[in-house]
């Protein structure tokens, strides 16, 4: 019984160190993208949202089947809760005794509710902060920054470290969304932790490792909705009695009621995730302005990001390409709607042609697969020119690598059917105190 715990704790070790050297990844190759890559897309929550049905029914029918094994093996988040765990045995010189606690369920499936709420409402920056894959990634990424990603990342670290040195896996089972939807599953799964009534004789030794605090030994039951098969329970119980064992028929029925909150859930979910309409073709010549440069009617989301409205209902804010743009183009938004979502910005740097690596990183589908041919066929936005501002430089015009931008005049006419918004004509406009040249996004990326 206890190579299944060493096995679980070597997977988890590799799953762990995999997804936080991807997220790092300081060589800046393709090398790590290339062997750990998919690592980020059999998190759960990115998997729904780009629509892998592999993966999605894949981690259901293992949870269906033997319980919440997915939390303590490929969620990062519920290993990086193990290592708080395993702090007390290094601080005080012995592990920390556990105890059976109350499921609170009235708690974890409003945090549900409420997740699956502003998802279907595209606030998929406020739900991530809850959401265990991307709040491990936002927090590993930006723990050494600054700005309010940075005090996020320091909020998560403190808010879950502090709850799993001092008692397990609650935030798992309590504040998750991922746990509380598996959980629905793993209630009833075919096998599961079972106790051996006859053989108990109430030593509590399993109850004691049970970092779930789901093992109930006055009524000599396992909670399966928390239980996290993490087997640290197995093999300490002289008398046998607590094993893995197959569920009965009697407790494996799903009633109508749970049926219905499954459906509900899925179909929300699925609703939240349909794709934009089809894309408007634009051509013509952009607008010129006789005002300062005003803020960006419509955000800059990257090449594959097919529209804005696909780009922020599948986004979760994981803060993987943000934080490997090598022109610091991408910056989490702080406004309310995209909250922590990667925007683009110039003023460090422009969307180089020969770079994909966002859409190579996401593991969601927000930013979809591209080529580096393909980009330079993307429009994601146009360029605006405010012509009171314009010095007659001609530096656009002289950069523009789309040759979309033409002076007439010493003013520069922009060829909006050609733009491909890569910024690099406002990066480089010298104009001050404001831009004479800005990149407004387009609500579906058109292609040109």
């Amino acid at each position: 019984m206890k190579s299944l715990k060493v096995i679980r704790i070597v997977l988890a070790a590799l799953m762990l160190f995999g997804i936080t050297a991807l997220i790092f990844d300081f060589t800046d190759g393709a090398v790590l993208r290339h062997w750990l890559g998919w690592m980020p897309k059999v998190q759960l929550l990115p998997a729904i949202l780009a629509l892998n049905v592999v993966v999605v029914v894949a981690i259901l029918l293992v949870t269906s089947l033997i319980g919440r094994l997915y939390c303590s093996v490929v969620c990062p988040m519920g290993i990086f809760q193990d290592i708080f765990s395993w702090f007390h045995k290094i601080i005080f010189g012995k592990k920390r005794p556990y105890r059976y606690r109350k499921p609170q369920n009235w708690l974890r499936y409003i945090v549900l509710a409420l997740f699956v709420i502003l998802m279907f409402f595209g606030l998929n920056g406020i739900a991530s902060l809850v959401a265990p894959y991307s709040a491990y990634a936002r927090m590993v990424a930006n723990i050494h920054g600054s700005g309010l990603v940075h005090w996020v990342a320091i909020a998560t670290l403190c808010c879950v470290g502090v709850m799993s040195f001092m008692y397990g896996r609650l935030w798992c089972n309590t504040l998750c969304p991922v746990g509380s939807l598996l959980s629905l599953f793993s209630k009833h799964s075919l096998f599961g932790i079972r106790i051996d009534r006859e053989k108990c004789v109430g030593c509590r030794k399993c109850e004691k490792r049970c970092k779930a605090n789901c093992i109930n030994l006055e009524d000599k039951t396992v909670d399966g909705s928390r239980c996290v098969m993490c087997f640290n329970c197995l093999g300490h119980c002289k008398q046998g009695a607590i094993t893995i064992s197959r569920n009965s028929r009697e407790s494996s029925t799903v009633d109508p009621s749970r049926r219905k909150f499954l459906a509900v859930t899925a179909a929300v979910g699925t609703a939240s995730v349909l794709h934009a309409q089809e894309e408007k073709a634009a051509a013509g010549m952009a607008l010129v302005e006789n005002k300062a440069i005003p803020e960006r009617q419509t955000p800059l989301k990257p090449a594959g990001a097919i529209s804005l409205k696909n780009f922020l209902s599948r986004c979760t804010a994981c803060q993987l390409c943000v934080g490997k743009c090598p022109e610091h183009v991408l910056r989490p938004s702080t406004g309310l709607d995209g909250f922590l979502q990667p925007v683009m910005a110039f003023d460090q740097g422009f969307c180089r042609l020969a770079c994909t690596r966002c859409s190579e990183l996401c593991p969601s589908g927000a930013i979809q697969p591209v080529s580096k041919d393909e980009k330079t066929t993307i429009s994601i936005g146009y360029a605006v020119v405010l012509k009171d501002n314009c010095i007659g430089c001609g530096l656009c015009e002289r950069h523009c690598p789309a040759q979309a931008i033409q002076m007439v005049d010493g003013i520069p006419a922009v060829h909006e059917n050609k733009c491909i918004g890569c910024g690099k004509c406002e990066y480089y406009c010298p104009a001050t105190p404001t831009k004479a040249i800005y990149v407004e996004g387009r609500e579906i990326h058109a292609v040109i």
